[in-house]
């Protein structure tokens, strides 16, 4: 990376960060996958919540603010702190504590100073509740999603860590940490089964420790992606980071088209009846969280279309980092209306036309948009 690119010293302390996030996300779900602890809690919307959310907010908010001084760092999260500050989360908490400074400590390997002294639980919880900006058009806000797909990573499957930077109301870099997402897409589906059958069993071999973390910076027409580091390794940059791109395939026939596993939030019916009029062939690629993003941006996919059931409004962090990423890789993302989505808005993607289309080019978006007013009508939603 050059000195004078804009935006450069934050992307790098950005994927410093979410390297950290991964490898504390794989250190507490192999904790959960392999003990019976009642580690998981229902959100209000029933989505569980784990103390790896916790742990990585706090984490990546005390890295952002030691790291940027100076800088009035303004973060837009998902958890708040209130659970935890309960009574009766005294256990919670203190596996949260345990979690953030076990993570900080091996800041040096990733090319960080970590904290003098162990975080004690205010600081924590300082750091928890400091995520508490609402965005907007104006100023700049870090956005973080701590664990996007906690239903995947409870059930040891795949999710996301994801922070994205707004500036003045636009995207303007974006890090998603995959930890379960193979850097060979062959590997996907095997990889996929054995965590199915076999959640308690410790990992084969390295093969299945290649988790990635893909980042991109507006403006700059490039994509990159990087192994998640193991064991004593340590990080490289930017040495093992690669270039990645978007499929070429613009038949609808041969593309492979992602969708959302949750069924709550989207209306998969709609979703396949529009693939299904475009002459989709493919079974649908079902995967939790912003990896399906992933999957885009570097070619293992070629097509995500999201339209969520009526009264459920799609949360910036669930997709700024995706996004900014595909859109540098090649790709192309927008609402049902073709419209850019606004990121200037708030915690919401206010003024969404319908849904969401993301995918691999134009053509395909255009084939995507035209089979959407074709069908709306005859909807259900």
């Amino acid at each position: 990376m050059e000195e004078g690119d804009k935006y450069g010293k934050e992307l790098d302390l950005a994927v410093r960060i979410v390297h950290m996030a991964c490898s504390l996300c794989q250190k507490v779900q192999q904790r959960l996958v392999s003990s019976s602890a009642e580690q998981v809690l229902a959100k209000d919307d029933d989505s569980p919540v784990t103390i790896a959310d916790w742990s990585v907010q706090a984490t990546v908010s005390w890295l952002l603010s030691e790291f940027l001084e100076g800088q009035n760092v303004s973060i837009v999260a998902e958890e708040d702190v209130q659970t935890l500050s309960k009574s009766d989360a005294a256990d919670l908490l203190a596996a949260v504590v345990n979690s953030v400074n076990e993570c900080l400590a091996e800041a040096p390997k990733y090319g960080l100073q970590c904290p003098k002294d162990a975080l004690g639980t205010s600081k924590i919880l300082e750091a928890i509740s400091r995520c508490n900006s609402t965005g907007g058009p104006t100023g700049r806000h870090w956005v973080l999603d701590p664990v996007d797909g906690t239903l995947g990573f409870v059930r040891g499957d795949q999710y996301a860590v994801a922070l994205a930077l707004i500036e003045e109301g636009k995207l303007v870099l974006g890090v998603l940490g995959c930890p379960n997402y193979p850097m060979k897409k062959e590997l996907l589906n095997y990889n996929h089964q054995r965590h199915q059958t076999m959640p308690k069993s410790l990992p084969p071999s390295d093969i299945w420790e290649k988790g990635c973390v893909m980042y991109a910076r507006r403006g700059s027409g490039q994509a990159w992606m990087q192994p998640l580091i193991h064991r004593d390794t340590k990080f490289e940059w930017p040495n093992s980071a690669r270039l990645i791109q978007v499929s070429p395939v613009d038949d609808p026939s041969l593309a492979t088209f992602c969708e959302p596993v949750e069924k709550a939030n989207s209306n998969h019916s709609f979703t396949a009846g529009l693939a299904n009029s475009m002459g989709l062939k493919k079974k649908p690629m079902r995967v939790h969280s912003m990896v399906k993003y992933a999957a885009i941006a570097r070619g293992d996919a070629e097509i995500f279309i999201k339209f969520a059931r009526s009264g459920y409004k799609e949360k910036i962090w669930d997709h700024a980092a995706g996004v900014v990423i595909i859109e540098e890789a090649g790709g192309v993302v927008t609402d049902a209306g073709g419209r850019p989505l606004d990121f200037s808005r708030g915690l919401y993607l206010e003024g969404l036309d319908r849904g969401i289309i993301a995918c691999s080019g134009l053509t395909l978006h255009d084939k995507i948009i035209g089979a959407v007013y074709a069908s709306w009508d005859s909807s259900n939603l």
